[in-house]
């Protein structure tokens, strides 16, 4: 069974959306309606290089400490496929700053945004197989807005940077996983950046693609939605998730959007940066069931159920 044994976050200072408006080429209208309908206030962005900001999320990650040589496989979930040019590799270097080397390693970036969640179930997948109940597996999430195309998904979400670490296991102990559904929406044009063709039959798909899979990874546990105590969504907007919660039935006070109006859009590591906030918080109390779910554009749909 896979299990989260711990999760770490690192949020660096948030900057005012306003003041990335020229950076962004964002209209007055258009700035507004990112205040004011869906709800953000501040992006995080750091003055941090890649390897930098993982490192400072693994840093965290208090359950890693003492137990490196556990550590099978260091996997980087992303979305971008490529964030550094050959034969530069940002995760091969914090791996070793981390003591990891023996490590099986590799990226998993074939969900765009839903990759993080990707990563999670193909760690404990390969933990399983290998059968050694004291394995555990390090994946890493967050990235750099570094380019105009990463920096925005046009009128739906800004991107930040924050990074989550996250250390699984082949046990019962902690966090444990009850159910994973995903689907892709595959088309021969479809991309991370996606023509104004593809972004309009997204939208369409949307709200069905995430409710189908929301339903599904509840249904694996023997659950329905209403049987969830929380959601930790990807931060895209605070009305998207009104909308949808309301299409599905659910509670919208039980979608936790507190992230949302101060990080924006961190990639892969939004469900885990709310875990730790919402953790934090003490918004999750032990026996809750939360669902985690991400979005990655091109399209991807996926959710993964836990208990806590």
């Amino acid at each position: 069974m896979t299990a989260l044994v711990g999760v770490a976050s690192h949020l660096p200072p948030g900057v005012p959306i306003a003041s990335l408006q020229e950076e962004l080429g964002l209209t007055d209208t258009q700035l507004r309606r990112f205040h004011r309908l869906y709800g953000l206030s501040e992006v995080c962005r750091s003055e941090e290089g890649e390897v930098e900001l993982l490192l400072a999320a693994a840093g965290k990650l208090a359950e890693l400490a003492g137990q490196e040589h556990r550590v099978k496989y260091v996997v980087r979930a992303r979305t971008v496929t490529t964030t550094a040019p050959y034969p530069d590799s940002p995760l091969l270097t914090a791996r070793d700053a981390l003591g990891l080397r023996h490590a099986s390693t590799f990226t998993v970036s074939d969900h765009a945004c839903a990759s993080g969640l990707l990563a999670v179930d193909l760690c404990g997948t390969l933990l399983a197989a290998d059968g050694d109940p004291d394995a555990l597996a390090l994946v890493l999430m967050g990235e750099k807005a570094f380019s105009q195309s990463v920096r925005m998904i046009p009128d739906v979400a800004i991107m930040g940077e924050a990074a989550a670490a996250v250390l699984v296991g082949p046990g019962t102990a902690q966090d444990r996983m009850l159910g994973y559904a995903t689907r892709s929406y595959g088309r021969e044009d479809a991309a991370v950046v996606m023509s104004p063709e593809v972004a309009a039959q997204f939208r369409q798909i949307y709200g069905d693609g995430l409710a189908e899979v929301m339903r599904e990874a509840t249904r694996a546990a023997g659950l329905e939605l209403s049987d969830v105590d929380i959601v930790l969504p990807h931060n895209v907007n605070t009305i998207s998730w009104t909308r949808a919660a309301a299409a599905m039935g659910l509670d919208p006070k039980r979608v936790f959007l507190d992230n949302v109006p101060v990080t924006g859009h961190c990639f892969c590591a939004d469900p885990f940066l709310n875990y730790r906030t919402a953790h934090d918080l003490g918004v999750l109390a032990p026996g809750q069931r939360y669902l985690m779910t991400s979005v990655g554009l091109g399209s991807t749909f996926s959710a993964m159920l836990f208990e806590h």
